[in-house]
């Protein structure tokens, strides 16, 4: 069995440790602060319009919740819970949420892995590229979204239906229940490779990633994860295994993390998003 109640190495807090100690162990109060600690880098618009410098978007590539923890110390270091100004957030996005509500859980012990997958209650009739945490409360596991305050479903129980994790979302596409083109990372987005199968791929191996205590940002390449922005034939038939694999309450997620295709190896590929070019990265 994986541990979910302790850290992984993207999770720990670090010498920060003891900072979390004054918030939770209650899920709606560590929701409550999650949702107040980052700024989304793209959700309210350019960040310099709401007064911060262009040189914070570097923020939302940092990858540990020691480095964030850190980061909103020296930004304001009065208590966790208290709330904060908006340029005293970390630029981020729905990933840094899910994180640093995973590394609040965790530091009380509650076991909580973060979801990649798709919400569909965050735009009409999209299904939208989107992270989450998951949390065992002692009979099952919940999806919990800890960006927003409030929304049209109960943020603190999301239904399964409402929000597709990576394998439910690759299996209702090749289904034909949902329209492919109805997934994407932003309605706006015309990237190739941000919509359709493509995108529900990668996000279907970065939530085996999540599952296996690797919570990746977003625009992480590794293994098999490619920028291509079509699918060959190899890919989908592997993608259909791996989505029927992780539906199998009876299958070992470690062994089907633990092959070249999807573990996650000591240096990776990430798109900075300052320079909008891949970058060789060398994990802690």
């Amino acid at each position: 069995m994986i541990d979910y109640a302790t850290h992984s190495r993207f999770t720990d807090p670090g010498p920060a440790g003891e900072w979390l100690a004054g918030v939770g162990p209650d899920l709606a109060e560590l929701r409550r602060v999650a949702s107040g600690l980052v700024f989304h880098f793209w959700g309210n618009g350019d960040i310099t319009d709401h007064g911060f410098p262009a040189e914070r978007l570097a923020e939302v590539d940092l990858r540990y919740a020691a480095d964030m923890f850190a980061r909103l110390r020296a930004l304001n270091p009065a208590p966790l819970a208290e709330e904060r100004a908006p340029t005293e957030r970390i630029v981020g996005c729905c990933r840094d949420f899910t994180l640093l509500f995973v590394s609040m859980a965790r530091h009380h012990g509650i076991p909580a892995r973060s979801r990649v997958g798709f919400a569909g209650y965050l735009s009409p009739d999209w299904y939208m590229d989107h992270v989450v945490a998951e949390v065992w409360d002692g009979r099952r596991w919940r999806l919990v979204d800890p960006q927003f305050l409030d929304g049209s479903v109960d943020l603190m129980d999301v239904p399964r239906d409402r929000f597709l994790v990576g394998a439910d979302a690759w299996r209702a596409c090749r289904s034909g229940a949902i329209d492919p083109e109805r997934f994407v990372v932003s309605p706006e987005l015309t990237i190739p490779g941000t919509r359709g199968l493509t995108q529900v791929r990668h996000d279907l191996v970065q939530d085996l990633a999540s599952l296996n205590k690797h919570e990746m940002i977003l625009w992480d390449l590794w293994g098999g994860l490619s920028d291509a922005p079509e699918l060959s034939e190899e890919d989908v038939a592997a993608a259909d295994e791996l989505a029927a694999s992780m539906q199998d309450p009876h299958v070992d997620l470690r062994a089907l993390f633990d092959t070249d295709a999807y573990r996650v190896s000591p240096v990776i590929t990430s798109f900075d998003q300052v320079t909008q070019v891949p970058v060789e990265v060398v994990l802690r």
